[in-house]
């Protein structure tokens, strides 16, 4: 007996140490993850949606494994795809909300938020990982906490890797097909997107479908939602790069400029629609060219015609995840999710 107590004793000190360095039998991680119910996540065939709206899982199905099992008992997992259509292999991170498994929206499709990175993110997505500042942020659990709130939609999460490789050098990609590169841009606006609509319950119009990020994400989602608004309808942008700068583009003028937002919010007033919802935020703390920069695109292109944007200016913040998650809080996250569709109770 005191031999059996004794074992248990040392199993109950080590297990939080084997699970935290994921250790099997301690830990999940590397563990398959299936997001399909009875909804048809094999091939679209579980049965009538929700309503019109619902695009039920097309697959094929994913190879899905756990990267981390949050305290709701959710899942962020990731899978490595090579995108159909850019050709480019890379990794996804994803994510459902709790609600996505509640019986009452069994049949109801769920918005796509696409959250991106900025530094290098060509080994990770900041996003899938967190827990951000002193509060231990993560994005995962303030949607959560949010839709409780009332402040967001439940959004099911795609975080892709952002670029092909390291950013040594000044190199980055723009999340753009910049000429003779991998086609980054086609990976996370049409790649990205064909995965979540494969494995999931989503919805079929643009309502459904929004980006945010940060830095040089944040560039990248606002850059897809005014280039692809028939796609897109909303973004988030937080501390964001303006215009395309990339040594890449050296020699091919005429594509940079098809990547400029503000060369596409001037076309897009000029089209007259359809209607997009570009959130900006930064910290005070910030890069004062990043800020002025940001000022300038609202001056000149915001609520202006199909233009919508609302300006967040979080008080002591600086260029990082938990300055921006806070800043979400304060209004960014709600004013998108009044905007775009939710899930309709199919019971």
């Amino acid at each position: 007996m005191i031999v059996v107590a004794s074992v248990v004793a040392l199993g109950l000190i080590a297990w939080p140490v084997m699970s935290y360095f994921h250790i099997p039998p301690f830990t999940d991680k590397g563990d398959p993850v299936s997001y399909d119910q009875a909804d048809g996540a094999n091939g679209g065939k579980g049965g009538k949606p929700a309503d019109s709206k619902t695009l039920m899982p097309t697959g094929p199905k994913a190879d899905f494994r756990n990267e981390k099992t949050m305290g709701d008992g959710t899942h962020v997992s990731v899978v490595s795809i090579t995108g159909p259509k850019s050709g480019f292999k890379g990794k996804v991170w994803v994510w459902a909300p709790k609600e996505y498994t509640d019986p009452k929206f069994a049949k109801s499709g769920f918005p796509v938020l696409i959250a991106l990175p900025g530094g290098p993110g060509h080994d990770g997505n900041y996003w899938a990982f967190g827990a951000f500042g002193k509060d231990k942020l993560s994005l995962e659990d303030s949607i959560t906490k949010w839709y409780q709130q009332g402040k967001s939609k439940p959004f099911l999460l795609a975080m892709p890797i952002l670029n092909p490789g390291p950013d040594d050098g000044g190199i980055y990609w723009d999340g753009s097909d910049i000429p003779g590169q991998p086609k980054m841009g086609t990976w996370l606006t049409e790649d990205v997107p064909d995965l979540m609509k494969q494995n999931f319950r989503t919805l079929k119009p643009r309502d459904g479908w929004a980006f945010m990020g940060s830095s040089t994400g944040g560039f990248v989602g606002l850059k897809s939602v005014l280039q692809k608004p028939d796609k897109f309808k909303a973004v988030i942008a937080s501390g964001p790069d303006i215009v395309p700068d990339s040594p890449l583009w050296k020699g091919h003028e005429t594509q940079r400029q098809e990547n400029n937002p503000e060369v596409l919010a001037k076309r897009l007033i000029a089209a007259k629609g359809p209607d997009v919802y570009l959130s900006f935020q930064y910290g005070t703390k910030e890069n004062a060219k990043m800020i002025s920069d940001v000022k300038k695109f609202i001056a000149t292109y915001g609520d202006k015609g199909p233009i919508h944007t609302k300006l967040n200016v979080i008080e002591g913040g600086t260029h990082n995840a938990a300055t921006y998650l806070r800043g979400m809080d304060a209004g960014p996250i709600q004013w998108i999710s009044e905007h775009l569709e939710g899930p309709t109770p199919s019971s």
